[in-house]
């Protein structure tokens, strides 16, 4: 497995990196951070890939891993009012938009692990993949999800 590869491998997937840090990292500088440090992790367990599962899902594990190992070390507090918009600014007045900034400010109010949970979720995996990723069984993986849904819908109606 070459440089090469696993460049063009993080290059094609760098939406998973850029997803995650924007859900966990609280300004511009600490998400520039964790982005190098994901990748340098990704680069260091390079070499144990061997492609059993998707890279995508490799990168998922090795990306929550290391934003949730970072935050332990940093004991960084949970910042909710600071958020960077998610696309182009709400003020475009795109009903979208507006949405869009409402979720990702509910999910970022959810607990580290749940935040998890649901953006594996809304990138479309299956159960069983993230119970791969996270480590838990499919079947508390599907009670989870009905938990988190619940709180966010209440929080989204609040």
């Amino acid at each position: 497995m070459s440089e090469s590869a696993f460049l063009s491998l993080i290059k094609a997937n760098q939406g998973i990196i850029y997803k995650l840090t924007g859900l966990y990292a609280a300004d511009a500088e600490e998400k520039k951070d964790l982005c190098q440090e994901i990748i340098c992790q990704a680069w260091k367990g390079w070499p144990s890939f061997k492609g059993d599962s998707k890279f995508s899902t490799w990168l998922y594990r090795i990306s929550l891993n290391t934003i949730l190992t970072q935050k332990r070390r940093k004991k960084i507090i949970d910042y909710r009012e600071d958020l960077e918009p998610i696309a182009a600014s709400v003020e475009q007045g795109t009903i979208q938009q507006e949405n869009s900034r409402r979720l990702h400010k509910a999910i970022r109010e959810l607990v580290e692990t749940d935040r998890a949970l649901i953006s594996l979720h809304l990138d479309g995996y299956e159960n069983g993949e993230i119970a791969e990723i996270v480590g838990i069984t499919a079947n508390n993986v599907g009670v989870k999800l009905h938990r988190i849904k619940n709180q966010l819908a209440k929080i989204l109606n609040d």
